[in-house]
């Protein structure tokens, strides 16, 4: 199996199903959102899964390119890992929240966890292509 393909694509699909459940709760589509927000939830589960798999497998890859692109690769990775670690307690604290019907507390964190939880995913995706395209 191709690991790093499909763990760009389980990134990607959870971001579309994080921007999708947004737009679903500001149109007070309450189930959609829910539903999105599983679905984000249950992709990024999968990404973890896939990735830790791939990488006991080969352990670490390392950039090859050189130059600003470089810098930059380490930036964006820098930023990811670090919000990687920060973003898994925070999206299940704000989905046990919703689940307990805390819909206040839910909202509050959601603001933080949202933004967090997208640039993860994206940056997961940005860190594959310049990784291995």
């Amino acid at each position: 199996m191709d690991f790093p393909t499909v763990n760009a694509t389980l990134n990607a699909t959870s971001a579309f199903f994080l921007v999708l459940g947004y737009y679903f709760i500001r149109e007070k589509r309450i189930g959609a959102h829910k539903n999105c927000m599983l679905a984000a939830f249950s992709f990024s589960t999968l990404f973890l899964l896939s990735y830790l798999v791939y990488h006991f497998q080969v352990g670490s890859v390392p950039y090859t390119g050189s130059g600003w692109v470089r810098r930059l690769y380490f930036i964006i990775l820098f930023s990811h890992i670090v919000l990687a670690i920060v973003i898994l307690p925070l999206a299940i604290r704000t989905l046990y929240l919703a689940w307990k019907n805390r819909f206040e507390q839910h909202k509050d964190i959601a603001r933080w966890t949202l933004p967090i939880w997208v640039y993860v995913s994206i940056t997961g995706v940005i860190v594959y292509c310049m990784l291995y395209l």
